[in-house]
């Protein structure tokens, strides 16, 4: 049977009025995932192959309801051999299979007005949704809210597991191959989301005795009581258990280690700095105080709006998420350019800005706010040459923003209008005492290379023929080295 219908947890197959306790804009997260053809030269689109998606309870994070169906393409064609190696999907098995026009409804009911969640679904499964329903002419369904864990487990959990695929995910937590097939995919999804989140809880819980530190030297400890009797250079490198991709036959007397030191001591050392970086960003963003701050990862685009302030004489437009001000936080941003005072304001005050690397979650919603509000600057008649918000530098072609560092006069003194904090190695942090503006002395602070948290807003401007979104740096946090 090409269709499952949505049905309770357990049965694949049932009728539609299995589903009546999870209409449409029910409280429960919609995982899921598409598989499509692979596209065989510059042009050709993707055609969806298979939808799959299961209702979890957001309070138990428990399946309550699945849906999954074969989808026949318009043109057989685009299922090539490559696309069958991908996922295993053949035309003999979508040759009979509906159509999308046949399971659109299904598929809006089980999508629209919920929260999704999925594995890269911002940057592929969302785009394919949209792209099938504006194929038969429909409005594509919309989300509450969007989860895509490929960013928030790469943020949040450091890259333990390499690349973070979701193969990756599922070799590292040892839940087997991933199949390629929506359903699966997603069951997969939700059990890695678990895996992940368990862990974090408990190094929370004993930060002192549940730190990577304290794993790679029970592993070197392990390996050069293992490897007595080589030499102390080999004995570093020697392996104390078999690796996750090739997993040890049943029968086979192995001991059953935490697959985090599933992998050569040397390999382990290497990722330190990575996952302590991860660690100390994600505590120096979550423990700041400052609410109303999202970080990349919390924003939905789909959420995203400009709005106009009537009260002003002059209009003024908003970025809002969710009819809230936009406001942005980044950590660990690497200074490009130290501070600079080539533009003035009207006193003749000079605009402090600095430079900085941003990584490529916060450029794609810094380029959607930017394209909606250019979009928006230009429906409203406005002649102004929008100036880009992002740009790119170096051989790398990495992305970089503008943070601008406000002052303002009081009693006849300049003062800053950010916070800036200096973080210590040992993680404590101070707030910076400044009894006037003094370029030089703030260059000194944003040297090229430091790191920083930032803490920003985001300001649409139109002003003598220029436009664009100007970022107000409400806090910075450096990085002592």
């Amino acid at each position: 049977m090409a269709t499952a219908p949505v049905a309770p947890a357990g049965e694949e197959e049932g009728s539609r009025a299995a589903v009546a306790a999870h209409q449409a804009g029910g409280p429960e997260i919609a995982f899921f995932d598409v598989e499509t053809s692979v596209p065989q030269r510059a042009g050709q689109g993707y055609a969806l192959l298979e939808f799959g998606a299961i209702l979890v309870c957001p309070r138990r994070l428990v399946e309550v309801a699945c849906y999954a169906t074969l989808v026949r393409p318009a043109d057989l064609c685009v299922v090539s051999a490559a696309s069958v190696r991908c996922n295993g999907i053949t035309r003999d098995a979508v040759a009979a299979a509906p159509s999308f026009l046949t399971v659109a409804d299904a598929v809006y009911d089980i999508l629209h007005g919920r929260v999704w969640a999925g594995h890269n679904i911002v940057r592929f499964d969302l785009p394919r949704i949209r792209e099938a329903f504006n194929e038969i002419g429909r409005s594509p369904p919309e989300p509450k809210g969007t989860i895509d864990t490929l960013p928030l487990l790469t943020q949040r959990f450091g890259r333990r597991a390499g690349d973070m695929k979701m193969a990756s995910l599922a070799n590292y937590f040892g839940l087997g191959r991933q199949k390629h097939r929506s359903l699966d995919d997603v069951r997969m999804n939700l059990e890695v989301l678990k895996y992940c989140a368990t862990v974090l809880f408990l190094e929370a819980s004993l930060p002192e005795v549940l730190t990577v530190e304290n794993l790679v030297e029970h592993a070197i400890t392990r390996s050069k009581t293992n490897g007595a009797n080589s030499s102390p250079d080999s004995s570093k490198r020697q392996r104390t258990i078999s690796q996750v991709n090739n997993p040890t036959p049943d029968g086979d007397n192995q001991e059953s280690v935490d697959p985090a030191m599933d992998r050569d001591s040397s390999e382990l050392i290497s990722h330190i700095e990575d996952i302590k970086l991860n660690a100390t960003m994600q505590m120096g963003v979550s423990s700041s105080g400052y609410s109303g701050f999202l970080e990349p990862s919390d924003v939905s685009t789909e959420c995203i709006q400009i709005s106009a302030n009537p009260s002003y004489y002059t209009q003024r437009t908003f970025i809002k998420h969710k009819d809230s001000p936009l406001q942005l936080c980044c950590a660990g941003l690497k200074v490009q350019f130290g501070v600079s005072t080539k533009f003035v304001d009207n006193a003749g005050r000079p605009k402090l800005n600095i430079v900085v690397d941003i990584p490529e979650d916060l450029s794609e919603v810094l380029e959607f706010c930017d394209n909606l509000a250019q979009r928006t600057s230009q429906e409203s008649g406005s002649t102004s040459e929008w100036r880009p918000l992002t740009k790119k530098y170096g051989y790398v072609n990495r992305p970089t923003v503008r943070l601008n560092i406000p002052t303002t006069v009081s009693s006849d003194a300049s003062m800053y209008s950010t916070d800036i904090y200096k973080k210590e190695p040992s993680g404590n942090t101070q707030k910076l005492a400044f009894s006037q503006v003094d370029a030089a002395e703030l260059d000194s602070l944003f040297v090229r290379g430091n790191k920083l948290d930032a803490f920003f807003s985001l300001e649409i401007y139109d002003y003598q023929q220029n436009a664009g979104i100007r970022l107000v740096a409400k806090r910075l946090v450096v990085h002592s080295e």
